[in-house]
């Protein structure tokens, strides 16, 4: 057989054999002692990833666009106004999700690269009663971190619920839902978690539980919490069959996050990032995001003069790393790097390495071993 090749776009991340070997167990009863324990477990450390004491988690078979979905429907009461951030793609999208079960959402951009200014934020809640704001925590189009915290203290004191769509972040960056004030992180298994797709994964604070315990009726029945929630506290209970090994595999990785630790994991991203970061600079390459709103979970990278981007990216893949293209007005003119979930300093290695000799074969004339000192010189200052 081939060799794997290292998948480094923004997910899914490389899964673990360790998380593999949860998929090909046999599959057992989705109301069964072995699924209800592992589900129990997946759901308590879940919390204790997200630093939420109290409220409640829930895990459902679906993609990161599902959570979306629950987040909103299950906290917008007819006629609330809803403000979204966007710093990119998946803000836009948000909003979109939110417009299509007809809610009253306005949109708050910043460019592409950037993120909107908490003071921005702070300005729109003086103009209009939003009841509801959401935020992309990083955007995965753009790189794009937005300061989640800041924001929590500005909507909280507006009255408002706070959405976080962590779904490429929360595993790998930190979200403190109890002590910024976080409602809702809604988020997805196969970014920093590791994890293979195919989960819709929130955790709900005690006021956001209120907000859904209060509306007398969602426009849902499949994302209506209410229905899942006795599963949640029962896992023996049944509403709609869960996916039983993809569930497995996610508690499995839950189990690694925190066999790490949680703030070892996020002090990991955050060197792994500006390692990568250092290599791509040392060849040349510059970033579509400001220095300011870097992500620790991925970098988009823009071409140097001459460096065609399906190109790039085919030889890459040949040399065993999968990267990433660019999203609507970055198509052809940026890939995007994950650096997410259980990477290991010898695959950032790798990748360098294979960086460095595609954009030699096509041409360029990096220094040779450049980008693999600059990646070890950040990761040895660090230890």
């Amino acid at each position: 057989m081939a060799r794997d090749k290292l998948l480094l776009i923004p997910g899914p991340s490389p899964v673990l054999p360790r998380i593999l070997d949860r998929l090909a167990v046999s599959t057992v009863s989705h109301v069964g002692p072995e699924m209800a324990a592992d589900l129990k477990d997946a759901l308590a450390n879940l919390k204790r990833i997200v630093f939420c004491e109290r409220g409640e988690a829930f895990i459902v078979a679906g993609a990161g666009t599902l959570s979306m979905e629950m987040a909103l429907v299950n906290t917008a009461a007819p006629g609330d106004k809803i403000l979204v951030l966007s710093q990119g793609y998946f803000g836009d999208r948000m909003a979109a999700v939110g417009r299509a079960f007809g809610l009253d959402v306005d949109l708050l951009q910043s460019r592409w690269g950037a993120v909107v200014p908490p003071a921005d934020l702070a300005a729109a809640l003086g103009r209009a009663d939003y009841r509801i704001v959401a935020a992309t925590h990083v955007d995965t189009a753009t790189g794009s971190c937005a300061p989640v915290e800041d924001y929590a203290g500005i909507v909280r004191r507006a009255g408002a619920l706070y959405i976080v769509d962590g779904v490429c972040a929360t595993g790998g960056i930190p979200e403190r839902m109890d002590d910024w004030g976080i409602d809702v992180v809604l988020t997805a298994a196969q970014k920093c978690f590791g994890a293979p797709p195919g989960l819709a994964i929130l955790v709900f604070s005690e006021r956001a539980m209120d907000k859904r315990r209060g509306l007398a009726s969602v426009p849902a029945y499949y994302a209506d919490l209410l229905r899942w929630l006795p599963v949640m506290n029962d896992p023996t209970q049944y509403f709609s069959t869960p996916c039983v090994n993809e569930i497995r595999a996610f508690a499995e990785g839950a189990r690694i996050v925190l066999e790490e630790g949680v703030e070892a994991r996020f002090r990991r991203h955050a060197r792994f990032a500006r390692a990568i970061r250092a290599g791509l600079s040392a060849l040349g390459f510059t970033f579509l995001t400001d220095a300011s709103c870097l992500a620790d979970t991925l970098s988009v990278a823009v071409y140097p003069a001459g460096v065609e981007d399906k190109a790039f990216r085919g030889r890459l893949a040949e040399k065993g790393v999968v990267v990433a293209g660019g999203l609507a007005q970055t198509a052809g003119k940026v890939f995007r790097m994950g650096h997410m979930g259980n990477l290991t300093r010898d695959q950032l290695e790798f990748a360098l390495g294979a960086l460095e000799g595609t954009l030699a074969d096509l041409g360029g004339r990096p220094v040779r071993g450049a980008a693999l000192a600059a990646g070890r010189a950040i990761l040895e200052e660090t230890r």
